[in-house]
């Protein structure tokens, strides 16, 4: 199946996470400054859902890697 995509292999695509974050207002968005601890509530093995240049393509999950956090890939759809 990856054979046939393999023309578009260079195209490129926009990775995202998406985290809700409960309880926020616009007061807590003009609040923002560089630097700004959000706490999401969220732990490293709450499912956080995947994006593909906007397209929902799975889930993952937050993962300690050294000193920073990573996101395994715990669902494809």
């Amino acid at each position: 199946m990856l054979e046939r995509w393999r023309p578009l292999w260079w195209l490129p695509c926009e990775l995202a996470l998406q985290v809700p974050v409960s309880r926020f207002t616009v007061g807590d968005l003009l609040r923002l400054r560089p630097g700004t601890l959000i706490s999401t509530g969220w732990s490293r093995s709450t499912e956080v859902l995947l994006y593909a240049n906007g397209q929902r393509i799975g889930s993952s999950e937050f993962e300690m890697v050294d000193e920073h956090i990573g996101a395994r890939i715990t669902e494809l759809i």
